[in-house]
């Protein structure tokens, strides 16, 4: 199709139906929304943050350190992306009021967060795990998640609805040996998913969750890392490679568009094929 025939069509599509047409010219597109992504100046988070960007949306981005901030803030402003920076510790209550708080006030109103901080301070047998183990692990990863939608609700309720994206993993649904308490947290928001998407879907909020297999990152470096666990995956998988960060940033993006408009509830598993199920 050559220049003028496409203009006659786009042109004929907006003189015979003009909301139709806007629709699927614009239903990718989250221009004028406001996306809070945590863990975000690295890694899953930094590159959520690009794609909900590039897609139009202002991103505020933290991490629990002001250099890292920084740097990511610097790196999206390069890519014309809208962004606001700040310093959070999700699993500090004060630090999660700031983050919306600052959020509301430099942007006035929330649509979406990306709840993707999480941490796992122990490698080993499962049995070897501490009570303060699992109270690092599933506070920071698993309640923190909770309190955060908590926090945002209300103000996506007044804008007439919104978004909640979890970061699962794969070994939320087969554990990873020596990442047993890890491995039921991201279990866990599998579950919080499934729970709070009825409840708010009363206020027209969708409730998703993406959970990723091997991906390129700095936390997951001591698998990457290591040619004879990666051998191992690779057995599981259909794409016989490990995934990039984008490649988890683009589903985001997706769950908070119209085009997935339906759904919720529901966990993206984005594998390279390894097979996932409880």
């Amino acid at each position: 199709m050559n220049g003028r025939v496409m203009l006659r069509s786009v042109f004929g599509c907006l003189r015979t139906n003009p909301v139709s047409c806007q629709r699927n010219m614009s239903q990718s597109s989250l221009a004028g929304k406001i996306a809070i992504v945590t863990a975000s100046t690295d890694g899953i988070g930094l590159a959520a943050a690009q794609a909900l960007g590039k897609r139009g949306a202002h991103v505020v981005v933290s991490s629990r350190r002001q250099a890292n901030v920084d740097k990511a803030v610097a790196l999206l402003q390069s890519q014309s992306i809208t962004v606001t920076g700040t310093t959070c510790n999700v699993g500090k209550e004060e630090d999660r009021e700031k983050l919306v708080q600052l959020t509301l006030d430099q942007c006035g109103g929330i649509d979406i967060l990306v709840s993707n901080a999480a941490v796992n301070p122990f490698f080993g047998n499962i049995m070897d795990s501490t009570e303060g183990v699992w109270d690092k692990i599933l506070s920071v990863n698993v309640t923190s998640a909770f309190l955060m939608t908590k926090l945002v609700v209300p103000h996506m309720t007044k804008r007439g609805g919104g978004n909640v994206v979890f970061v699962s993993s794969v070994a939320g649904y087969q554990p990873m040996q020596a990442l047993g308490p890890y491995s039921v947290s991201k279990t866990a928001l599998l579950g919080l998913t499934r729970a709070l998407a009825p409840e708010l879907a009363q206020s027209n909020i969708r409730v998703n969750c993406v959970a990723p297999g091997v991906i390129k990152t700095k936390f997951s470096s001591a698998l990457t890392g290591s040619e004879d666990i990666m051998d191992e995956f690779k057995k599981h998988m259909s794409i016989k490679r490990v995934g990039e960060p984008e490649e988890i940033g683009g589903v985001i993006a997706f769950l908070c568009s119209e085009d997935a408009s339906y759904i919720t509830g529901e966990t993206i598993t984005v594998t390279g094929g390894i097979g996932c199920r409880l």
